[in-house]
Protein backbone atom coordinates (compact mmCIF):
# COMPACT_ATOMS: atom_id res chain seq x y z
CA UNK A 1 0.00 0.00 0.00
CA UNK A 2 1.15 3.16 -1.01
CA UNK A 3 2.17 6.83 -1.21
CA UNK A 4 1.70 9.96 -2.16
CA UNK A 5 -1.27 12.52 -0.12
CA UNK A 6 -4.95 11.16 -1.70
CA UNK A 7 -7.14 13.57 -1.23
CA UNK A 8 -10.02 11.47 -0.88
CA UNK A 9 -13.86 10.91 -1.49
CA UNK A 10 -14.77 14.40 0.57
CA UNK A 11 -11.80 16.51 0.92
CA UNK A 12 -11.57 20.45 0.56
CA UNK A 13 -10.23 22.20 -2.26
CA UNK A 14 -7.24 24.55 -2.17
CA UNK A 15 -9.73 27.31 -2.01
CA UNK A 16 -12.03 25.97 1.05
CA UNK A 17 -14.00 28.53 2.11
CA UNK A 18 -15.87 27.28 5.56
CA UNK A 19 -13.77 29.02 8.37
CA UNK A 20 -13.04 32.53 7.42
CA UNK A 21 -10.34 32.82 9.83
CA UNK A 22 -8.48 29.75 8.76
CA UNK A 23 -8.87 31.59 5.23
CA UNK A 24 -7.92 34.76 5.93
CA UNK A 25 -4.73 33.46 8.22
CA UNK A 26 -4.19 31.15 4.91
CA UNK A 27 -3.91 34.09 2.17
CA UNK A 28 -1.24 35.94 4.52
CA UNK A 29 0.78 32.59 4.53
CA UNK A 30 0.36 32.83 0.28
CA UNK A 31 1.58 36.20 0.62
CA UNK A 32 4.45 35.43 2.79
CA UNK A 33 5.55 32.23 1.41
CA UNK A 34 4.29 31.37 -2.02
CA UNK A 35 6.71 28.95 -2.48
CA UNK A 36 4.94 26.78 0.43
CA UNK A 37 1.60 24.61 0.42
CA UNK A 38 -0.40 27.02 2.06
CA UNK A 39 -3.57 24.87 1.26
CA UNK A 40 -5.94 22.20 3.29
CA UNK A 41 -3.61 19.28 3.78
CA UNK A 42 -4.91 16.19 1.63
CA UNK A 43 -4.81 12.74 4.24
CA UNK A 44 -1.59 10.38 3.47
CA UNK A 45 -1.87 6.96 3.07
CA UNK A 46 -4.58 4.30 1.42
CA UNK A 47 -8.00 4.80 1.90
CA UNK A 48 -8.77 0.90 2.34
CA UNK A 49 -6.34 0.66 5.37
CA UNK A 50 -7.17 -0.91 9.06
CA UNK A 51 -5.63 2.09 11.58
CA UNK A 52 -6.75 6.35 10.73
CA UNK A 53 -4.38 8.73 12.84
CA UNK A 54 -6.45 11.80 13.36
CA UNK A 55 -4.13 14.78 14.21
CA UNK A 56 -5.04 17.91 15.31
CA UNK A 57 -4.13 20.43 12.37
CA UNK A 58 -1.33 20.97 9.85
CA UNK A 59 1.87 23.22 11.64
CA UNK A 60 2.66 26.14 9.96
CA UNK A 61 6.52 25.32 9.39
CA UNK A 62 5.37 21.66 8.77
CA UNK A 63 2.24 20.43 7.18
CA UNK A 64 1.17 23.54 5.90
CA UNK A 65 4.68 24.10 4.27
CA UNK A 66 4.77 20.41 2.71
CA UNK A 67 1.21 19.20 1.63
CA UNK A 68 1.78 16.12 3.76
CA UNK A 69 0.54 15.77 7.73
CA UNK A 70 2.97 15.50 9.79
CA UNK A 71 5.71 16.35 7.57
CA UNK A 72 8.88 19.12 8.01
CA UNK A 73 8.57 19.16 12.29
CA UNK A 74 9.61 16.96 14.95
CA UNK A 75 6.27 15.52 15.24
CA UNK A 76 6.75 13.60 12.21
CA UNK A 77 9.99 12.08 13.51
CA UNK A 78 8.19 10.45 16.45
CA UNK A 79 5.00 9.79 14.75
CA UNK A 80 6.65 7.80 11.64
CA UNK A 81 8.93 7.07 13.20
CA UNK A 82 6.88 4.62 15.46
CA UNK A 83 4.85 3.67 12.52
CA UNK A 84 7.97 2.16 10.82
CA UNK A 85 8.91 0.19 13.57
CA UNK A 86 5.65 -1.51 13.66
CA UNK A 87 5.56 -1.87 10.36
CA UNK A 88 2.92 0.70 9.23
CA UNK A 89 5.33 3.15 7.17
CA UNK A 90 7.95 1.58 5.11
CA UNK A 91 11.04 3.59 3.54
CA UNK A 92 12.80 7.14 5.14
CA UNK A 93 11.37 9.53 6.51
CA UNK A 94 13.20 13.05 5.60
CA UNK A 95 10.62 15.89 6.49
CA UNK A 96 9.61 16.36 2.97
CA UNK A 97 6.70 14.70 0.88
CA UNK A 98 8.98 13.57 -1.85
CA UNK A 99 11.13 11.12 0.55
CA UNK A 100 9.62 8.32 -0.62
CA UNK A 101 7.83 6.94 2.50
CA UNK A 102 4.85 4.85 2.07
CA UNK A 103 1.99 4.31 4.88
CA UNK A 104 1.25 0.21 4.83
CA UNK A 105 -2.79 -0.27 6.05
CA UNK A 106 -2.19 2.79 7.86
CA UNK A 107 -3.79 6.42 6.65
CA UNK A 108 -2.87 9.86 8.63
CA UNK A 109 -5.12 12.94 8.46
CA UNK A 110 -5.95 15.68 10.47
CA UNK A 111 -9.15 17.18 12.54
CA UNK A 112 -8.85 20.28 10.51
CA UNK A 113 -7.34 20.55 7.01
CA UNK A 114 -5.70 23.62 7.51
CA UNK A 115 -3.29 25.32 9.33
CA UNK A 116 -4.75 27.77 12.50
CA UNK A 117 -3.02 31.04 14.07
CA UNK A 118 -0.76 29.65 16.79
CA UNK A 119 -1.45 26.08 15.79
CA UNK A 120 -5.02 26.33 17.79
CA UNK A 121 -8.46 26.11 16.29
CA UNK A 122 -11.39 27.30 17.35
CA UNK A 123 -14.26 24.86 18.60
CA UNK A 124 -16.33 26.13 15.68
CA UNK A 125 -13.42 25.20 13.29
CA UNK A 126 -13.20 21.86 14.38
CA UNK A 127 -16.35 20.61 13.96
CA UNK A 128 -16.90 22.41 10.79
CA UNK A 129 -14.38 20.61 9.54
CA UNK A 130 -15.04 17.42 10.96
CA UNK A 131 -19.04 17.39 9.79
CA UNK A 132 -17.33 18.02 6.10
CA UNK A 133 -14.35 15.69 5.84
CA UNK A 134 -13.20 13.47 8.73
CA UNK A 135 -16.99 12.18 8.83
CA UNK A 136 -16.68 11.26 4.81
CA UNK A 137 -12.89 9.87 5.71
CA UNK A 138 -13.93 7.77 8.21
CA UNK A 139 -17.14 6.36 6.23
CA UNK A 140 -14.92 5.79 3.12
CA UNK A 141 -12.82 3.86 4.93
CA UNK A 142 -14.34 0.40 4.29
CA UNK A 143 -11.72 -1.82 5.88
CA UNK A 144 -10.74 0.52 9.09
CA UNK A 145 -10.52 -1.13 12.69
CA UNK A 146 -8.97 1.49 14.67
CA UNK A 147 -8.57 5.25 15.02
CA UNK A 148 -5.88 6.53 16.92
CA UNK A 149 -6.56 9.94 18.32
CA UNK A 150 -3.39 12.40 19.05
CA UNK A 151 -4.70 14.92 21.83
CA UNK A 152 -7.91 15.47 23.05
CA UNK A 153 -8.87 17.58 20.28
CA UNK A 154 -9.01 15.13 17.84
CA UNK A 155 -10.51 12.49 20.30
CA UNK A 156 -13.29 14.73 20.47
CA UNK A 157 -13.52 15.21 16.60
CA UNK A 158 -13.52 11.86 16.01
CA UNK A 159 -16.30 11.12 18.02
CA UNK A 160 -18.10 14.33 16.81
CA UNK A 161 -17.90 13.05 13.14
CA UNK A 162 -19.42 9.23 14.53
CA UNK A 163 -22.01 11.33 16.28
CA UNK A 164 -21.22 9.94 19.73
CA UNK A 165 -21.79 11.99 22.53
CA UNK A 166 -18.00 12.64 24.37
CA UNK A 167 -18.90 11.84 28.45
CA UNK A 168 -18.72 7.73 28.05
CA UNK A 169 -15.33 7.98 26.09
CA UNK A 170 -12.88 10.07 28.24
CA UNK A 171 -9.21 11.17 26.91
CA UNK A 172 -6.66 9.67 28.61
CA UNK A 173 -3.37 8.83 27.24
CA UNK A 174 -2.87 4.84 26.01
CA UNK A 175 -7.05 4.76 27.00
CA UNK A 176 -9.12 2.17 24.18
CA UNK A 177 -12.44 2.92 23.94
CA UNK A 178 -15.00 -0.05 22.11
CA UNK A 179 -16.93 2.35 19.76
CA UNK A 180 -20.51 0.68 18.56
CA UNK A 181 -19.78 -0.04 15.49
CA UNK A 182 -17.17 -2.09 16.24
CA UNK A 183 -14.19 0.50 15.55
CA UNK A 184 -11.62 1.05 18.51
CA UNK A 185 -10.52 4.35 19.09
CA UNK A 186 -6.97 4.66 20.70
CA UNK A 187 -5.83 7.76 22.90
CA UNK A 188 -1.93 9.58 23.16
CA UNK A 189 -0.69 12.84 24.01
CA UNK A 190 0.03 14.38 20.84
CA UNK A 191 3.39 13.51 19.59
CA UNK A 192 4.48 17.48 19.60
CA UNK A 193 7.61 18.48 20.53
CA UNK A 194 6.22 20.75 23.39
CA UNK A 195 4.88 17.38 24.58
CA UNK A 196 8.02 15.39 24.62
CA UNK A 197 10.24 17.91 25.90
CA UNK A 198 8.23 18.50 29.15
CA UNK A 199 8.39 14.48 29.56
CA UNK A 200 4.57 14.50 29.04
CA UNK A 201 4.88 12.11 26.40
CA UNK A 202 8.39 9.93 25.66
CA UNK A 203 9.59 7.74 22.59
CA UNK A 204 8.59 4.54 25.04
CA UNK A 205 5.16 5.73 25.91
CA UNK A 206 4.45 6.67 22.23
CA UNK A 207 5.50 3.04 20.93
CA UNK A 208 3.90 1.44 23.25
CA UNK A 209 0.24 2.72 21.79
CA UNK A 210 1.44 2.00 18.57
CA UNK A 211 2.47 -1.59 19.34
CA UNK A 212 -1.30 -2.12 20.68
CA UNK A 213 -2.34 -0.73 17.19
CA UNK A 214 0.39 -3.80 15.68
CA UNK A 215 -1.59 -6.35 17.40
CA UNK A 216 -4.63 -5.70 16.97
CA UNK A 217 -3.93 -5.04 13.45
CA UNK A 218 -2.43 -8.43 13.66
CA UNK A 219 -5.62 -10.16 14.50
CA UNK A 220 -4.72 -10.16 18.29
CA UNK A 221 -7.00 -7.70 21.14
Amino acid sequence: MTGPPDRGPAAPGRDCPLCPRLVAFRGANRQAEPGWHNAPVPSFGPLDAALLVVGLAPGRQGANRTGRPFTGDYAGDLLYGSLARFGFAEGRYERRAGDGLRLVDARVTNAVRCVPPQNKPTPAEVRQCGTHYLAAEIAAMGRLRSILALGSIAHGAVLAALGLRAAPYRFAHGAQHALPDGKLLVDSYHCSRLNTNTGRLTEAMFDAVVAGLRRRAAGGS
